[in-house]
């Protein structure tokens, strides 16, 4: 069964229009590199951040709350209990290292689900809110290491604020930067146009840039948690042989497998270290 997500008819124009007046525009300057580390990986935060965090949590919280209900009326939401836990064991032992690269991250409403469904899939919305599908696991017969790979890349994304990247960038894209650089002082226009930023962010694919620094930050989240970096090689194996060398839906415009895994093995002897000293805690 195909999820669908339902348009955002609960983005009120009132609303979007009231935050688009103060709408502040974040400096390139002002966007810090995650902090180094005796040894793992680097990766900066996108800097062009237009939309409040506020405003994108928000709205990914909706969103969220949506596709819940979807599932639930479809009885296909957690439904397997000693899966859920399993994914929500894997999650919880992650998310507290993500406050070293974003801390605001702890004090997000972080929530995991998991749905019943044939999908090889799974995300993080901004501000903390996962889902994985069964599909994911059970058609690529997942470890927790390998799932482990999975939720860190997805948690990195929440982390490096991707959507709010990808939000601002189709506002610009619909309105033009002289408009947004004015804080959107366009009443219904502004407003539409933002709703359908906001849609974009959310469903379209990130960019390969994204990609490559969510599998790194993701690697290192991992390996933090104590979980082997090295399952994202058999990972992106297992991703490949099961979309016949071409990447699966929700990952259109990722980078190739050979590329991904290359990128991974580069990063291994970065972010070794750090599993072994979690495995010796």
């Amino acid at each position: 069964m195909t999820m669908r997500l339902s348009p955002r008819r609960w983005l009120s124009p009132l609303l979007l229009a009231a935050a688009c007046a103060a709408l502040p525009v974040t400096p390139a300057a002002a966007q810090p590199a995650a902090p180094a580390t005796e040894s793992g990986v680097q990766v900066r935060k996108p800097r062009l951040l237009l939309v409040p965090e506020s405003m994108v949590n928000s709205t990914a919280a909706q969103q969220y709350l949506q596709m819940k209900q979807q599932a639930q009326a479809r009885r296909v939401l957690n439904v397997d209990a000693p899966q859920v836990q399993r994914v929500r064991a894997i999650a919880q032992r992650i998310i507290p290292f993500g406050a070293r690269v974003n801390p605001r991250s702890a004090q997000w409403a972080w929530e995991v689900n998991v749905i019943d469904a044939p999908q090889i899939n799974a995300f993080c919305m901004p501000g903390g809110k996962i889902m994985v599908f069964d599909g994911l696991i059970d058609t690529l017969k997942l470890s927790d290491d390998e799932l482990a790979a999975v939720i860190g890349h997805e948690i990195a994304h929440a982390l490096l604020e991707h959507g709010r990247a990808r939000m601002s960038e189709q506002l610009l894209q619909s309105v033009g930067i002289n408009l947004a650089a004015a804080y959107f002082g366009l009443g219904d226009l502004g407003a539409q146009a933002l709703a359908q930023a906001a849609q974009l962010a959310i469903t379209l694919p990130y960019s390969r840039g994204h990609e490559t620094d969510a599998d790194l930050l993701g690697l290192d989240l991992s390996a933090r948690a104590g979980f082997d970096p090295r399952a994202a090689i058999s990972l992106w194996r297992k991703m490949a042989a099961a979309s016949r060398g071409q990447p699966p839906q929700f990952l259109s415009t990722h980078p190739g497998h050979a590329q991904r895994i290359g990128e991974i093995e580069r990063a291994l002897p970065r972010v070794m270290p750090l599993y072994r000293a979690a495995s010796r805690r």
